[in-house]
């Protein structure tokens, strides 16, 4: 963390943020996205010695990421408590959630405090990942074993680069689910190029028999498609 006295140089960290939005933005892939944002949270954030990222899915708590094995002990316990900084962050959609000191007792999460302790966690700060309102990329966790580890401007910081990261994150995404489609989309076009030569039927029919074997046969439309590009096997009309 970039510190002049006992505070923020916040010219000198606009810079370094600036080169982690760049550099996540160059990653290849969500989960090398995801990877980089815990590195750069442990080089950026005074006091963080280990950083994770927590999603939950299906009311179940999952490590996508972590710089320590102490991150998904972490996880593992709020998942099993159903509470915890990063878990309230994620379900209750709080921006940050701090817990300053865990060898005091803590009435918010009174249970996952005092078996924190024993993970060795001293401080912890979980910090929402989400670009609007309505969405919602999981919680940035960030830890220490020293208790006061995070400041007031430890959280400036993490929500600074949490911003950056969130944005960096759902490009990902976006860009890996526009590949998925793309691919979903040509090898579907594949399989109907197949059909109309076999069959000789036109694209609407061939694409008419293709979604009605999907149904009558439970079958996922791309997951027909490559078979049948696969295989050149084409599907009986019922």
């Amino acid at each position: 963390m970039v510190v002049v006295g006992q505070g923020v140089d916040w010219e000198a960290m606009g810079t370094r943020l600036a080169d982690a939005a760049r550099d996540l933005a160059a990653q290849d892939g969500v989960q090398d996205t995801l990877d980089r944002i815990t590195e750069w949270a442990v080089d950026l954030v005074d006091g963080c010695e280990a950083a994770g990222i927590l999603v939950v899915r299906d009311e179940q708590v999952v490590t996508v990421a972590g710089t320590d094995n102490v991150v998904r002990a972490s996880d593992r316990l709020q998942d099993e408590l159903r509470e915890g900084p990063c878990f309230d962050a994620t379900v209750q959609k709080q921006r940050v959630f701090r817990l300053a000191d865990l060898t005091e007792p803590d009435e918010a999460w009174p249970r996952y405090t005092a078996r924190a302790r024993e993970l060795g966690i001293g401080s912890i700060m979980g910090v929402l990942l989400y670009t609007t309102d309505k969405d919602n990329l999981g919680a940035l966790a960030l830890y220490s074993s020293r208790p006061g580890a995070f400041t007031e401007e430890s959280e400036r910081v993490a929500l600074a680069f949490a911003s950056h990261a969130a944005v960096a994150l759902a490009g990902a995404v976006h860009d890996q689910n526009l590949h998925a489609a793309l691919d979903s989309a040509r090898t579907i076009g594949e399989a109907i190029g197949i059909i109309r030569s076999r069959r000789m039927m036109t694209n609407d029919d061939a694409l008419a028999l293709l979604k009605e074997t999907s149904q009558n046969t439970n079958t996922k439309l791309r997951e027909l498609a490559e078979r049948i590009t696969h295989t050149g096997e084409i599907p009986q009309r019922h």
